[in-house]
Formats: structure tokens, C-alpha cells, sequence
């Protein structure tokens, strides 16, 4: 973190909520958006929000960044009340929304600059706060270069850098790994958990599950404008019957040593093996137990899906 934090420690430590908000309600016309929706974000901890398409979560987020009013409800961000002193609360928000615009006739530090300039950075610091940003997001090499050169992806790292020019106490982020390589997700996943560690406040939404798994400790599903459930992510795993993934050198072995087992729930043929289930964790331990021990060579067996997973296709089962 320290090309994050440059020359100056920053650390936003102790206890509490970067975000509260309870009973949130917004309307657009009469479509109801969000029916009264419970979340808080704690310090120091990634809170992944979660929900199928029109649950409600852009909304939220526009509310929370104070781009958007509510309807009702109380919400406090950093100990701002949002009704009361919203511009107090802006200048501990990092925000990035899942499509922005940018200054094309700008350079790349000339762009952060501006923003820099908007939240008052002083001269002396805003150069190098620059500087460090961009080698955080790895765009130090566009340093005077146009920001219409940059890629799809490479202005999503610039969002991020954008965000956090300020170094905000709680971090917004909606959509954040939307057009980014590979490599440049796991970069993204490990500042992330940066920023937690180091005490700030970070809620993201994305519909990439297996990588929400991953960053996140916490996850709210919301559904139909309501929260429907907040776990630990720690929590989620072995809470409940999955469907499991088996790999041998033996397909045939595999198959033949299945057929026989009435708890395989329902076998699906794979290229190298088979899906089974749903099985709970005690019972998928049995099965590669057994497995083994019948002499068909085993070479990988887990879940076909991450428990994040699971819990928003529970979730959002009726919607089949």
C-alpha cells in the first residue's frame, strides 16, 4: 500500500460502519426501485452487494454516492447523515460507476489533476499523489499521453485511480472489473483487499460471483428492491447442498462406480468425469472417500460452483 498511500500514513482503523442504511426506499414514477433496503459496510472489510438484473443495487449505489435522492430511509456514510450534510459525506466517497465518461482532450495526469483540483489537494501533494496512482493502476507509462489512447480496460483502472485520488474511507464501486484482462482483475482483487486491510470501508457490486468470492468478506443479497440476506462469506461455505464436480483418468471407472450409488443425485457426463448431486459437504467427503477406496482414480473433485454462488441461485431460484 505504500505507493498508495505515498509519503503520508493513512490508516482508518478502529471499529464501526463506513456505511448504514436502513429502510431505504426510491421510486421511478411508480416503479418501485428500491422497498426498503438494510446494508451496512464496516470498516475495514470488502461488502460484495449482490442481485439479478433490476434487484436494485445501481440504484443504492447512485443513493449512497449522493447522486441520487431517497425516498425514505436513514443513511449515514463516514458519520454523515446523507439528508443533512451530504457534502461532508462526498469528501470520504470514492466513487466509481460501471460506465463514466472522460476527458478525452486530456492527458491521463491532466484528468487526475482535475480531480485532485476538485477535492482541494494541496500543490505540494498532488503531483506525487499522481504519480503513485498511476503506477498503482499500472498506466504509469501514459504519464502526458491522451486519454483517448487508453483501452476499454485501461480507463477502468483509470476509474480506480480516480476513486481514490483522495483517499477516500469508503470506496464505491459498481462494476469495477468490467472490461479488464486477466491479469488485471487479480491486480484489482489485491488492491482491494489492500484498501480493507488498511481499514477503509468497500462495497462492489459485480455479477462476476466466483471473483466476489474471492475479494469479499461479507456479501448482502438484494432482490426486488429488498435486502433478502447478509452472510459472512466464511459462512456460506458448507452451508448447504451443491452440486459437485468429479475428474479421473478413468471416465468409464467413474461411470461405472456412480451408477451403482443411489446419493449421486443426478450424473452428468463431463469430457473427464461426471457432475453429481446436490450433496452437502459431509456427503461429497463420503463419495470421493468411497470412490478412492473402489479404485477409481480420482484426480480432482470440488464444487461446480463457489457457495457465493449457490446462495444467489437459491436466491433467485423461482426466477427459472
Amino acid at each position: 500500500m505504500d505507493a498508495y498511500y505515498g509519503d503520508a500514513e493513512h490508516h482508518y482503523g478502529g471499529s464501526g460502519h463506513g456505511i448504514e442504511a436502513y429502510g431505504v426506499t426510491r421510486a421511478f414514477g411508480t416503479v418501485p426501485a428500491l422497498q426498503g433496503v438494510d446494508l451496512t459496510v464496516p470498516y475495514g472489510q470488502v461488502t460484495a452487494l449482490v442481485g439479478p438484473n433490476g434487484a436494485g443495487k445501481t440504484t443504492l449505489l447512485l443513493i449512497l454516492a449522493t447522486l441520487l435522492a431517497p425516498d425514505a430511509g436513514r443513511i449515514t456514510v463516514a458519520g454523515h447523515d446523507l439528508a443533512a450534510h451530504p457534502e461532508r459525506a462526498r469528501t470520504a466517497i470514492g466513487w466509481m460507476p460501471d460506465q463514466f465518461g472522460v476527458y478525452d482532450q486530456l492527458t491521463v495526469d491532466e484528468y487526475l489533476a482535475f480531480f485532485a483540483d476538485a477535492y482541494r489537494l494541496p500543490p505540494a501533494e498532488k503531483s506525487r499523489r499522481i504519480r503513485a496512482l498511476l503506477a498503482l493502476v499500472h498506466l504509469d507509462e501514459y504519464l502526458g499521453r491522451p486519454v483517448h489512447v487508453l483501452s476499454r480496460g485501461q480507463k477502468q483502472r483509470l476509474g480506480v485511480a480516480r476513486a481514490l485520488i483522495h483517499r477516500p474511507r469508503v470506496l464505491l464501486l459498481d462494476e469495477p472489473a468490467s472490461g479488464l484482462d486477466p491479469r488485471s482483475r487479480v491486480e484489482l482483487r489485491d488492491l482491494l483487499r489492500s484498501l480493507a486491510a488498511d481499514g477503509v470501508a468497500v462495497l462492489v457490486s459485480s455479477h462476476v460471483l466466483s471473483e466476489l468470492e474471492e475479494i469479499a468478506d461479507r456479501v448482502v443479497l438484494v432482490d426486488r428492491g429488498r435486502t433478502v440476506g447478509a452472510h459472512a462469506v466464511a459462512d456460506l461455505a458448507g452451508t448447504g447442498r451443491v452440486r459437485w464436480r468429479v475428474r479421473a483418468l478413468d471416465p468409464d471407472a467413474l461411470d461405472a462406480a456412480l451408477a451403482g450409488r443411489p446419493d449421486a443425485g443426478e450424473v452428468v457426463r463431463l469430457p473427464a468425469g461426471a457432475e453429481v448431486g446436490p450433496l452437502t459437504e459431509p456427503e461429497a467427503a463420503r463419495m470421493l472417500t468411497e470412490l478412492v477406496g473402489a479404485g477409481v482414480p480420482v484426480v480432482g473433485f470440488g464444487p461446480a460452483s463457489g457457495a457465493l454462488e449457490a446462495a444467489y441461485l437459491a436466491m433467485t431460484q423461482d426466477r427459472r
